[in-house]
């Protein structure tokens, strides 16, 4: 999977926008924020669409160690909790690589990813998933830790979320995957 570059304005949810600020005023000088800045902040009000995820690493490379998702991310995926679980397997095998690089991406370039895919419900209706996911670390410098805002857009108004993810008759299409230049957000 090939990642553009892009500016942080590629960012449509205002959520997610908000997150990629946070991203980028906690940095400072460090080439990735450190986690202790997300345990301070009070995300309760975004909880339902947020994943937190350990970055695991070995020989065959990152895994991604669920430690939360929020109750919007457990519906879709149809997933109740998957807390300790890994992310490879909880995404559908013929998703997985297309799924797991941008996680890839994140935790060895140490800067924010953006993607967009489309999808349908189970009624056909057009749902876009647009995912921001952030690097964060320990030390500021080894991206350990990643955290995941997940938006899911009709435009035709309300969708079927529940178990979205797993009722696909075809991998999402994907239109964005973007690597986020740490720049400012105006």
């Amino acid at each position: 999977m090939e990642f553009s570059n892009a500016r942080p304005d590629v960012v449509r949810a205002i959520s997610q926008r908000w997150l990629l600020k946070f991203w980028h005023q906690q940095r400072g000088a460090s080439r990735v924020p450190q986690w202790q800045a997300v345990e301070t902040e009070d995300l309760s009000r975004m909880a339902d669409s947020l994943s937190f995820l350990d970055v695991l690493r070995g020989q065959d490379g990152p895994r991604f160690m669920i430690r939360f998702h929020g109750a919007t991310i457990g519906e879709v995926y149809g997933s109740g909790d998957c807390r300790g679980r890994y992310l490879d397997q909880i995404i559908r095998s013929d998703t997985c690589a297309t799924g797991l690089a941008p996680y890839q991406e994140a935790a060895a370039s140490g800067r924010p990813i953006y993607t967009i895919q489309d999808m349908t419900d189970r009624a056909g209706r057009l749902v876009h998933n647009e995912r921001l996911l952030l690097p964060f670390s320990r030390d500021g410098e080894t991206v350990d830790r990643i955290l995941a805002s997940f938006e899911f857009i009709c435009p035709d108004g309300a969708f079927h979320s529940r178990e979205l993810m797993k009722g696909l008759t075809a991998p999402p299409t994907l239109r964005l995957s973007a690597t986020i230049a740490p720049q400012p957000i105006r």
